[in-house]
């Protein structure tokens, strides 16, 4: 089982970078890791639709969708998509929808909020480039780390 955060940054202290406190867990995973994967999107979730569908074992998604709090960047058929591909976990920097029945998946799932609202499908976006919110960067290839104390990131695998 993977350590607590708190364990890890203690552990670890200058090898680790906690992100800034602005996400709330909703997936059924309440702590998850892996190594990260990104993506930039704006209000549509293009891209993250073609990543849960790869095998994604051992790995965190991490998805730039510039804060926005008008449109859902993931919902449960994404996040069904993620856990049948084995993904560990999401970080959305932005909203989801569908949370109760995300709730129940077994996937870790972060982000700043809910909405209703869908994306629009519009095939915009970019996957696999240093992304940065929350007073951190991410680099794929990198360690995403998280649990309901916080959200950390580390250039290796933390043990």
């Amino acid at each position: 089982m993977l350590k607590s955060t708190p364990d890890l940054c203690d552990a670890y202290p200058d090898e680790v970078r906690v992100v800034d406190p602005m996400f709330i867990n909703y997936g059924g995973r309440d702590r998850f890791g892996g190594q990260i994967v990104t993506i930039k999107c704006f209000e549509d979730n293009s891209l993250v639709r073609e990543l849960v569908a790869e095998p994604g074992q051992g790995k965190v998604l991490v998805v730039d969708a510039g804060g926005s709090m008008r449109r859902a960047c993931l919902g449960d058929m994404l996040a069904e998509k993620a856990v049948a591909n084995g993904w560990e976990g999401i970080l959305m920097y932005g909203c989801i929808r569908d949370v109760d029945e995300i709730a129940e998946l077994d996937l870790g799932v972060q982000a700043l909020g809910s909405h209703p609202m869908k994306t629009e499908k519009k095939g915009i976006g970019e996957r696999d480039l240093a992304v940065s919110f929350a007073g951190v960067d991410f680099r794929p290839g990198e360690y995403l780390y998280a649990d309901n104390n916080g959200v950390i990131v580390a250039g290796k695998a933390l043990t």
